[in-house]
């Protein structure tokens, strides 16, 4: 049976089962939604079961959207809005999405905008005929995550194209033949960096992951050139556990040559993902190396995303499910869980997990309802690998600033945009309002004050503790007087000639470029600054060399190298990191419910992804596993 078929059969039974007064003028596959487009989205309403009933006749998941000519038009739609919802609900923005007939209110006070009992919901869905969503109005507005949903916008047409191709495909149904379950290690295996597999069926090929390794000139890019990833077409989805580079930096990579299906990953990794890969490129373009693609191909990224939620559960392919839950990383960062076939298998990549709650971060989700293996992260799994409490970490970082600010001197904090800037954010912030360090600016240079804007937008995926604080006291600690965005080089210049103390929050994290290198040319010298590493060094980046000892660091300046002479103290801050260490790995796999049957270990050095896979069998009599990269594993 075609596609078609299929279609034309589920057409025949909703006509069966609505009144000839619903109008319903199309449906069509949109990605793994059946959608039902009608001209009276009232009739639909008003009926309260029809939707549920039709979605358990069909097996399907169903959304109903009226039909576009319906719709009414954007600029009278947005006055009727306003007039509508009053203005003590303080309406920030207001953006259409044509493909999905909604519309999204972004207000101050989102109660006074939905109305008791959403009687003004209801209200502006009658009079515009767009399904209208409420969201909370983030108080740093993000210029990344209003530039996306502007390019959504002029997209809406091209989406509904690429959502109804992809609901073709993958309703394309499964085939008779033997059934397997296979991954394929094409990066990040007994490393860090380059992150990319390949879970792969008999009628399926997803991609989780497809990272870029940023200390590496030569071995940068995973091996997506093999027979079984190639052609890029015949890929069926992509799943991006987390922003970060090595989980993302060359997805825009595959639209280049060819690939044309699915993003899968939470929305504010979509959002993140699109700022640091734009960052990427300019830093690749700064430093005169070849630049791997364009902002057009992250565009393409952007336009053929499909944003989830942690704990949403969608087919990706004919014969698998997907379901994000919380990876305790970074915002939005997910454990991608795969049910694969009708109870045939289901595997866990993990991603990067931190498996304690920390002061953004519930911790690492580790139930699930049904897992035999599990692919698991190995950072900070070697033996020796023990870091300190969150609660340590401040004391020592409050050490630090003290005995700094005793010598006059500056503190430079090299941290990764993402994450450990916002951790360090709050642990500055509560340090200062306890005084236990007297109060001393804090700037923050690079993209810092775009990703912590990126983080107000989504509080939802912040930990429970820090959501009441915002929410219920109306206490943000990330929008605090004292920190102060570094927004121009003149601003800069001025910062490094300062006589007095301040602390400085820079990027890059690992001091693979800017601006962190600016202030570290011009303290590096003095012995009474100090510069504190708060996350993970990997392997040839200047900052593992500065952690080292190393008393003179080659830096290219000009097109020249120079050796930079480094008097300055250098302290390491463990207990910041976003990464699991070993006793919290091993706590992850044995809270594990169910046990896995077998455990799949990469993301780490080499001696540290073989001492945690023999530790785990040693210990829990599991099957466990650290391939090396081009290595498959067959599972069924």
């Amino acid at each position: 049976m075609t596609v078609d078929d299929v279609l034309r059969e589920f057409k025949g039974k909703i006509r069966g089962s609505i009144s000839a007064s619903v109008d319903v003028t199309d449906v069509e596959f949109e990605g793994a939604l059946l959608v039902i487009y009608t001209k009276t989205p009232d009739r639909f309403a008003k009926s309260k079961d029809l939707v549920k009933n039709l979605a358990k006749t069909l097996q399907k998941r169903i959304v109903v959207r009226p039909d576009p000519s319906v719709l009414t038009d954007v600029d009278l739609a947005e006055k009727k809005i306003r007039t509508i919802i009053p203005k003590d609900a303080e309406i920030v923005d207001i953006y259409f999405q044509p493909d999905l007939g909604e519309v999204t209110i972004e207000a101050l006070r989102p109660g006074a905008a939905i109305g008791k009992e959403g009687v003004l919901l209801n209200e502006v869905r009658k009079r515009i005929n767009w399904t209208p969503k409420i969201i909370r109005a983030p108080p740093i507005q993000s210029k990344t995550v209003k530039e996306i949903r502007g390019y959504l916008r002029t997209m809406s047409d091209e989406r509904k194209v690429i959502l109804q191709k992809m609901g073709r495909k993958l309703h394309r149904g499964v085939s008779d033949g033997e059934k397997f379950v296979r991954v394929i290690a094409l990066g990040g295996f007994r490393q860090v960096g380059r992150s990319c597999s390949l879970l792969h069926t008999q009628d399926s090929k997803v991609m989780i992951d497809c990272g870029v390794d940023v200390s590496s000139d030569k071995n940068s890019s995973p091996y997506i050139h093999l027979p079984e990833v190639l052609p890029f077409e015949t890929i069926d989805a992509v799943v991006i556990t987390h922003a970060h580079l090595d989980h993302s930096g060359l997805v825009p990579l595959l639209y280049k040559y060819g690939y044309e299906g699915p993003v899968y990953c939470t929305p504010p990794t979509r959002d993140m993902m699109t700022l640091l890969q734009m960052d990427y490129l300019k830093v690749a373009a700064a430093d005169a190396k070849k630049v791997p693609y364009s902002s057009e191909n992250i565009r393409s990224v952007i336009t053929h995303c499909i944003p989830m939620g942690y704990g949403d559960t969608t087919d990706i392919t004919p014969d698998i499910r997907l379901t994000f839950h919380n990876a305790g990383h970074i915002l939005g960062s997910s454990i991608c869980h795969f049910h694969v076939g009708e109870g045939l298998y289901n595997i866990a990549f993990t991603g990067d997990i931190k498996y304690e709650r920390t002061w953004l971060f519930n911790p690492a989700v580790n139930h699930f309802p049904r897992v035999e293996a599990v692919v698991v992260e190995s950072t900070y799994g070697g033996r020796e690998d023990y870091q300190p409490s969150r609660r340590e970490a401040t004391e020592r970082l409050k050490d630090i600033i003290r005995t700094s600010m005793k010598k006059k001197g500056k503190v430079l904090v090299p941290v990764f945009a993402v994450g450990r800037s916002q951790e360090v954010m709050i642990v500055l912030e509560n340090l200062v309002r306890n005084k236990d360090v007297s109060e001393v600016p804090v700037y923050l240079d690079g993209m810092i004050w775009e990703a912590t804007a990126i983080h107000t937008a989504y509080p939802e995926y912040l930990n429970n503790k820090l959501r009441s604080q915002i929410f219920q006291k109306g206490d943000n600690p990330l929008l605090s007087d004292m920190f102060k965005r570094v927004d121009s080089m003149e601003m800069r210049e001025k910062i490094i000639g300062d006589k007095g103390s301040c602390v400085v929050l820079a990027t890059s994290g690992m001091m693979n470029g800017g601006p962190v290198m600016e202030y570290l040319k011009s303290w590096a010298g003095d012995s009474k600054n100090t510069i504190v590493f708060v996350g993970y060094q990997a392997e040839g980046t200047t900052g593992r060399k500065i952690q080292r000892g190393s008393k003179e660091i080659p830096l290219n300046v000009g097109g020249k190298v120079v050796n930079l002479e480094m008097n300055m103290n250098v302290e390491t801050c463990d207990g910041f990191s976003g990464h699991s260490d070993r006793r919290q790995l091993t706590g992850f796999i044995n809270n594990m419910s169910p046990r896995p049957e077998r455990v799949i270990f990469g993301h780490g050095e080499e001696s540290k992804c073989l001492d945690l896979s023999s530790a785990i069998h040693k210990r829990f009599n599991i099957n466990t596993a650290a391939p090396m990269n081009l290595e498959a594993i067959r599972f069924v």
